[in-house]
């Protein structure tokens, strides 16, 4: 299954060129062209609703994730339309695309702000964002880069310039599916030592953030005990010891059945954190 992400700030015409990819996919693909929107997710008057609360924002990427794993097959394309600005989520999205073995493709629509909302004013009341949400959302995008795995290969389009469809077509001929590794395989249960190994090194992996982060400020790298991988703090702020302790235990529940070495245990954590929409 060809997957497309499309990205970009709100209002930058993301709808449009996945109308556009759709037709032109439609003609070129001998199989079905299927496409998620947020919109199907998030309603036109709901749009400053959902951007405003976090906790609503994740149960929508949750949602959208879900309708991705449903969608999945080996023969159709499937293109996701919406924000997709969250670095963590679009890593989590190449998660499925690597478990499934199919090429996946970024496209960034790239637009200057101040036209993305003058786009926005152009549209109905009902289906604008408010400054403030607006400015919020473009404040915190986190825009895809060729050199991270999960937004290669990447294709850009300008705001005036014509939807690429030829050149997302081709990018998911020539993009080999990745291959499955320990992060997305489903190999046999731990045994014991290991099981010991991963709640030893995970909570020493836990107890150096709280440490170091007393006095750093969002963005800083921090050292972590056992990696030379470093944590960032995240934009959010830091998080707290029950917070990290919650995704200790998602990361040993999953680890637990897909084992690795003791020794890249912490490593594999503090990715972990720092590619998990948090």
């Amino acid at each position: 299954m060809p997957f497309v992400v499309i990205s970009g700030f709100p209002a930058s015409g993301k709808t449009t060129r996945t109308k556009e990819l759709l037709e032109f996919m439609k003609k070129e693909w001998p199989k079905n062209v299927v496409v998620i929107s947020e919109h199907d997710f998030v309603k036109d008057q709901d749009k400053d609703y959902t951007y405003s609360s976090s906790q609503v924002e994740k149960d929508v990427r949750g949602a959208l994730k879900g309708e991705v794993i449903r969608k999945i097959s080996k023969d159709d394309i499937v293109i996701l339309d919406g924000l997709n600005y969250i670095k963590g989520f679009r890593y989590e999205l190449f998660c499925i695309s690597k478990n499934c073995r199919t090429p996946q493709v970024t496209v960034h629509c790239i637009i200057n702000p101040e036209q993305a909302w003058k786009w926005n004013e152009s549209r109905p009341e009902s289906q604008s964002y408010s400054r403030a949400v607006f400015d919020g959302l473009v404040m915190r995008y986190e825009e895809p880069d060729s050199r991270n795995r999960w937004d290669s290969p990447l294709v850009t389009v300008q705001a005036d310039d014509p939807t690429p469809a030829e050149a997302v077509l081709q990018a998911l001929r020539a993009a080999p599916a990745p291959k499955p590794n320990m992060s997305t395989q489903n190999p046999m249960l731990a045994p014991t030592d290991f099981l010991f190994e991963l709640d030893r090194r995970t909570q020493d992996v836990v107890k150096a953030i709280v440490s170091a982060q007393e006095s750093a400020m969002e963005g800083d790298q921090l050292p972590v005990t056992g990696t030379s991988e470093r944590y960032t703090v995240p934009s959010t702020g830091r998080l707290t010891l029950a917070q990290l302790s919650r995704a200790r235990r998602q990361f040993v529940s999953y680890l637990k059945t897909h084992p690795a070495d003791p020794a890249s245990i912490p490593t594999l954590f503090v990715q972990y954190l720092n590619n998990t929409d948090r």
